[in-house]
Formats: C-alpha cells, sequence, structure tokens
C-alpha cells in the first residue's frame, strides 16, 4: 500500500483553486506565531483565513498569553494577498487534563498526543462549521516532531462528521520547517523549545539535563 503525500494533495488542491479562479475561505488552526509564519506565507495567496488560536494543552497560562501575543503580531506584521484574521478559542487546561488522564506516563509522541491533536482538530472543524468555512486544517504538520500522518486521519474524518472539507498538509515539506525558523528569525518571533503541555515541558527539560551530563 502506497503511502499517501498529503503535500502532493495540497498542492493539487490549490491547483484546482486556481484554475477555476477561486479563494476559498480555510480556518486555520495555528499553535503558535514561528509554525504559522511559514503556513500563512505558503496560504494566503490563495486563501482567506480565519487564524484559529485554541492550545487548551499549554498548561503555563504566562506561555499561552506569550504565544497568543506572538501570533497575532505576526498576522499584522506579515504581508498576505488574502485577509488573515484572528480568532481566539477558549483556553481550557481543565479539558486537557481530563482527556489525558491515565496517560500521564506516556512517551511523548504517543496516544497522549493523539488525544491532544484530536481535541484541538475537533474545535477546529467546529468553529470552521459555525462560521461557513470552505476548510479546515492546522499549522501542526509543520512540526518535524509531530505525526503529519495522525494528524490528516483526524481531520479527515472529523470533516466527515462536522461537513466541512479537511485541507491536508505536510508543511515540513518543501524546506518547510526550515523556512519558518528563518521566518522566526526575520519577525524576531519568541520561539519556544516545547509544545506546551507539562509533558512536553518535562521532556525537554530532561532532554536538556542529559546533554549536559
Amino acid at each position: 500500500m502506497n503511502k499517501r503525500n498529503y503535500q502532493i494533495e495540497l498542492d493539487n488542491t490549490i491547483k484546482e483553486m486556481q484554475e477555476k479562479g477561486e479563494v476559498k475561505k480555510l480556518l486555520l488552526h495555528s499553535c503558535c506565531a514561528p509554525c504559522s509564519s511559514y503556513v500563512l506565507e505558503y496560504l494566503s495567496p490563495f486563501f482567506e483565513i480565519e487564524d484559529f488560536y485554541y492550545n487548551p494543552n499549554i498548561t503555563q497560562k504566562s506561555e499561552y498569553e506569550e504565544r497568543k501575543a506572538e501570533l497575532k503580531r505576526l498576522i499584522a506584521e506579515q504581508p498576505h494577498l488574502h485577509p488573515v484574521t484572528f480568532t481566539e478559542g477558549k483556553y481550557d487546561p481543565e479539558t486537557f487534563a481530563e482527556i489525558t488522564k491515565g496517560m500521564e506516563d506516556l512517551k511523548e509522541g504517543g496516544e497522549r498526543c493523539f488525544k491532544c491533536y484530536e481535541l484541538r482538530l475537533r474545535e477546529a472543524a467546529k468553529i470552521a462549521r459555525e462560521h461557513g468555512a470552505d476548510f479546515f486544517g492546522t499549522t501542526l504538520t509543520i512540526s518535524p516532531l509531530k505525526n503529519a500522518d495522525k494528524l490528516n486521519e483526524i481531520g479527515l474524518k472529523l470533516a466527515d462528521e462536522y461537513g466541512v472539507s479537511y485541507l491536508t498538509s505536510d508543511f515540513k515539506k518543501k524546506n518547510g520547517y526550515l523556512r519558518s525558523i528563518q521566518l522566526s528569525k526575520d519577525y524576531s518571533l519568541y520561539r519556544q523549545d516545547y509544545c506546551g503541555c507539562a509533558f512536553s515541558k518535562a521532556e525537554r527539560e530532561r532532554q536538556k539535563r542529559e546533554s549536559q551530563i
């Protein structure tokens, strides 16, 4: 069985829109400004984007607020061919704690993360339907630490459930991740070194300690 190439699928979607002269509305779930930087640069020539900041996985409120402020600043400063707007979801870390209960000792990148993916993508699908978007998608596939296959699998399942098309992606392709690093430097963006939850922060701190031994 051949593995799906989600980047090619995205390019084909864009090509089809261009051939029809269409500009679609996209509800884009965003985790932070650095990840959004390349994705907005890449997609804004083709979509009107509602950038949806919904991240109840971020344990510390101060961290949540700093990432939100940076994303709003990026949207204001970065040039876009079509409109990009900002929408904030509910900051609800209790929900994240509830859905990951009993998974505290699992490794990063496994089932606990998949639960988190679905939590955020489900809310994105819901808001996309409420706001009349043609597509919903996420910036999360740009990260080398995120499972793009699983993200797309969840997104496509939710598309059927909510009746809104899911924009498949693997934004780390075409050097997307490297471009996001450069854009972060260009805009002097705060670039965190962990996903946001207490588990990812603890794992990152452990890695730092081990690198010093």
